[in-house]
């Protein structure tokens, strides 16, 4: 037997995906459908049945009126310290 076999080639031709360049633009669009979904996967999370957003739905239903007063001096008061 003899030794002097070449050694195979450690990169295949044709075998491996030409990786494709993403634009700027490409990645931005991206990285904005990431973030949404992750946004939108929050807010669906607080909508479940005792959590703070589920809470406030159900005060602001039951009393529009008064939970707009408490935004409002809310916002005065954040307003404020400005």
């Amino acid at each position: 037997m003899a030794d002097d076999a070449p050694p195979p080639p450690f990169v295949y031709d044709g075998l491996d995906p030409v990786l494709e360049e993403k634009t700027i633009i490409g990645e931005v669009a991206d990285a904005v459908k990431g973030t949404a979904r992750r946004i939108g996967d929050a807010v669906d999370s607080g909508r479940r049945p005792g959590m703070p957003l589920s809470i406030l739905s159900n005060i602001a239903r039951e009393a529009p009126l008064g939970s707009l007063l408490i935004a409002f001096l809310l916002g005065v008061a954040v307003a404020r310290r400005r």
